[in-house]
């Protein structure tokens, strides 16, 4: 294979009470990265969109992650990545793991290396520690295997997909900046053990009513005592999308990954378009611009097209 292109989507990481554990890939919005083989031994980057990201190899998200699995290999072949995102950067939907991910399934499937998921997240990680400063799989885990994933250890990559009934997820990104590193540097250091209790309860519950397709009881678990009281006061329109979200049916929601984008569960397309219709009146009011989705949980991974 001489070219690759994937289709690499979106991600909806914590889900309320699963901080840094839980994520699901998303049918929309996705990029698009192409991988074309090269005469000589670099990696060069070209952007198909006008987000001004680098193109460093070294200093991109894509280029680290090639690099990492080219080291791996001992390969020197050169290569030319090209990305199109459709994914805003600090839109706190994956951004950059769609990125990291896209490009090790693309490169994975040019170099014919065989590496299994669970490789292919351990080398995505290498372009998360370069966005993040951290080694967190929420994003990654889901961008590669599809669905809803529960990443029960992080340094061994102890990842479980878990069944979800249908559901339909509206998002809005209200176009406003909210650095991860600054969101993750207000986070509480210590917790009351009450709260943990809570939030422990939180998450079992909303797994288990996610196999037991149970609707009642992962509304009733989506809730976050530790990282949304002090994320939320970052994004205007939080407690009045809520509100107004459950108020016309939906199951429930928060933040998605750091923010500024929040998310709503809804068990009905119908439900999930009128979500979106509060979510539109609020920041119209706020004069804050924003963009929407109304999407699905999408079961597949990273697609080669």
């Amino acid at each position: 294979m001489k070219s690759v292109t994937v289709h690499t989507a979106a991600t909806l990481s914590n889900l309320c009470c699963g901080f840094d554990i839980l994520g699901m890939a998303l049918q929309q919005p996705y990029d698009i990265i192409t991988i074309n083989e090269t005469e000589g031994t670099e990696i060069s980057i070209k952007h198909l969109d006008n987000y001004g990201l680098t193109t460093d190899p070294k200093q991109n998200i894509a280029g680290v992650v090639l690099e990492a699995m080219r080291s791996y290999l001992k390969s020197t072949q050169g290569f030319e990545i090209i990305i199109e995102k459709k994914i805003k950067p600090g839109s706190g939907i994956g951004s950059s793991a769609a990125s990291a991910a896209g490009v090790a399934v693309a490169a994975n499937a040019i170099l014919q290396a065989n590496f299994t998921q669970q490789q292919l997240v351990e080398f995505a990680m290498e372009g998360e520690v370069l966005a993040s400063g951290s080694r967190h799989a929420d994003n990654l885990a889901p961008c590669i295997y599809g669905g809803l994933v529960l990443i029960r250890d992080t340094p061994s990559l102890d990842i479980i997909a878990i069944d979800t009934p249908e559901l339909y997820i509206t998002i809005v990104h209200p176009q406003i900046e909210i650095k991860t590193s600054y969101a993750r540097s207000i986070l509480p250091k210590e917790l009351p053990l009450k709260t943990a209790i809570t939030q422990w309860a939180n998450v079992a519950g909303l797994v288990t009513g996610f196999m037991q397709h149970d609707y009642s009881l992962i509304s009733r678990s989506l809730k976050d005592v530790v990282a949304e009281p002090v994320r939320s006061p970052l994004i205007p329109g939080f407690n009045e999308v809520r509100e107004r979200s459950m108020q016309v049916g939906a199951l429930g929601g928060g933040i998605s990954g750091s923010g500024p984008s929040l998310f709503m569960l809804s068990q009905t397309a119908e439900i999930a378009s009128l979500v979106e219709k509060e979510m539109q009146s609020i920041y119209e009011k706020l004069g804050v611009e924003y963009k929407t989705y109304v999407t699905t949980i999408a079961k597949h991974g990273v697609r080669i097209v």
